[in-house]
């Protein structure tokens, strides 16, 4: 129903169900109306489709093989993003406000996104006021053991940093103001390149937590004057020069482009059900949904190897080749489905202009953060950093 076209649950319904038929003409037919199959998902447990989004994300690891590596590690980005409910008295009471007074109640979606092939690789849902942060830290399990996590200043904190670190995460996340971290040495903010910093803010301090050795580092900015400040867990610059962590938060846009494709493409700006039970099975459903349709684009496509920057599939391109695969089904004609998958490549062109061209009158204007406060460490701090690392040892 998430791929069918149509302006109504009804109408994705009826094409849904004579795209099953056709397929499955020997099974047992599927319900009738719309109603009685919105009663009958509301009755399924969500681990059902948790399990089957596991499944779908072993397997699609293995499909992929090397292709899901880029050097030595696997580039997966995180981020988050809400989604409009309607404006049920169920949906209010159970979802509360997110955003301005008045405003309709939202979902927040935390993703996983693998940033080479624009694939989601696993998500959490929950209220518009969920903390993405906390949503990662229940998803560093299904992270792949070579994975290196790419996010953006919204991720700064020493609870998830430190979570991170102790449950051996590769970790690259952009710094901002909010954070303050101590070079062994004075550095100067303007001769700023590449330094082991460390990580311990004075709340993290009094309540007896450690020290967080990193690396923090200045990637500078090629068009304007807005560097960006890396800190990884990757200490050894062989293992992930400034080079290499400066092209991974740059493909980081991957995150933003599936949730494009998760709002525009897919039609999921607004969600249709009006329960809680329903709403959230809605989400999972075409999540699950968007991650089978980018995945068939990303297997689709040209090896690395074999093509030059054209790699990637084009959400919308998949999606048309799919509801097209489902018409002929339904007529019974004959058509090369692998053959239009491998057709639907994204457009690669040298952008000229802003990626936005004009301001909306409801979105604020994006700020970019701030460097990070360094301090230098006195002789007292080292002594106690100096016997931690000791006891840890």
């Amino acid at each position: 129903m998430t791929w069918c076209g149509g302006d109504s649950q009804p109408e994705r319904f009826e094409t849904a169900k004579a795209f099953c038929v056709a397929c499955w003409h020997k099974r047992r037919r599927p319900g009738q109306t719309v109603q009685g199959f919105q009663k009958a998902l509301a009755a399924l447990p969500m681990r059902v489709l948790r399990l089957m989004a596991a499944g779908v994300r072993q397997t699609l690891a293995l499909r992929l093989g090397a292709r899901c590596y880029e050097g030595e590690v696997i580039p997966i980005g995180c981020d988050g993003s809400r989604v409009e409910c309607p404006r049920t008295a169920e949906l209010e009471q159970r979802l509360g406000l997110a955003a301005k007074k008045q405003s309709a109640p939202t979902l927040w979606i935390t993703a996983l996104v693998h940033l080479r092939l624009g694939v989601p690789w696993g998500w959490r849902i929950g209220k518009g006021t969920a903390s993405e942060r906390h949503h990662l830290t229940q998803m560093v399990s299904a992270l792949p053991a070579a994975a290196l996590l790419v996010a953006d200043a919204g991720y700064v904190g020493y609870a998830l940093t430190k979570h991170l670190v102790h449950s051996n995460i590769a970790f690259l996340i952009r710094m901002s103001s909010n954070a303050t971290l101590y070079t062994a040495k004075y550095v100067r903010l303007q001769r700023f390149r590449e330094e082991i910093v460390y990580y311990w803010p004075n709340k993290a301090k009094e309540a007896g937590g450690q020290p967080l050795r990193l690396r923090l580092m200045r990637i500078r900015a090629k068009k304007k004057k807005h560097d960006v400040w890396l800190l990884t867990n990757v200490l050894e610059p062989g293992r992930l020069s400034a080079a290499a962590a400066g092209q991974c938060y740059r493909w980081r846009w991957e995150n933003e482009g599936q949730f494009r494709a998760y709002k525009r493409t897919l039609g999921k700006l607004k969600l249709t059900s009006r329960s809680v039970r329903l709403v959230h099975r809605e989400a999972e459903g075409s999540l699950l949904a968007l991650q089978l349709m980018l995945a068939q684009g990303a297997l689709a496509m040209p090896h690395p190897s074999r093509a030059s920057e054209s790699g990637v599939c084009s959400p919308r391109k998949v999606l048309l080749a799919i509801r097209q695969e489902m018409r002929v089904r339904v007529q019974r004609h004959a058509a090369s489905y692998g053959q239009r998958l491998q057709d639907a490549q994204r457009e690669r062109r040298v952008r000229k202009s802003a990626k936005a061209t004009r301001k909306w009158p409801r979105r604020k204007p994006h700020r970019c953060p701030k460097p990070p406060k360094l301090r230098t460490l006195n002789a007292s701090q080292k002594a106690l950093i100096c016997r931690h690392e000791s006891e840890a040892a």
